[in-house]
């Protein structure tokens, strides 16, 4: 299995910039299409445990779109093989001292990069 192949990465490179993108601009469409649809996607959040594509999405649609921008400080993107990979990064959030996390699973399906796990957390900066 090759670790980081340089396309496989590229392309898993494009596809979080997109759903970070979407995140700051609250752009739900993007965000429901780059989480796979599933009742066995899961994303942890910083108040919230949710199970299920459909629960994930019920989220977002809920959560206030403002005081969404913020900062990524540190990114770490790993491939293994062409469909796997995760996504790591901190960030921070204007008139915040907290440090944000994040972390992704990312699979490759006939449609495409897919979330399939996610969890969000904060710590003291």
């Amino acid at each position: 299995m090759q670790i980081n192949d340089p396309a496989t990465l590229a392309e898993l490179t494009q596809a979080f910039a997109e759903y970070e993108q979407a995140l700051v601009t609250n752009d739900i469409a993007t965000l429901d299409r780059l989480f796979w649809n599933s009742p066995h996607t899961l994303r942890y959040g910083v108040g919230e445990n949710l199970y299920g594509f459909e629960a994930i999405q019920e989220f977002r649609n809920g959560r206030p779109s403002q005081g969404l921008a913020r900062t990524v400080t540190r990114t770490a993107l790993t491939t293994f093989g062409s469909d796997h990979g995760v996504a790591n990064i901190e960030f921070v959030r204007a008139g915040s001292e907290r440090i944000g996390r994040q972390s992704q699973t990312w699979v490759r399906f006939d449609e495409g990069w897919r979330v399939v796990a996610a969890h969000v957390s904060l710590m003291a900066g």
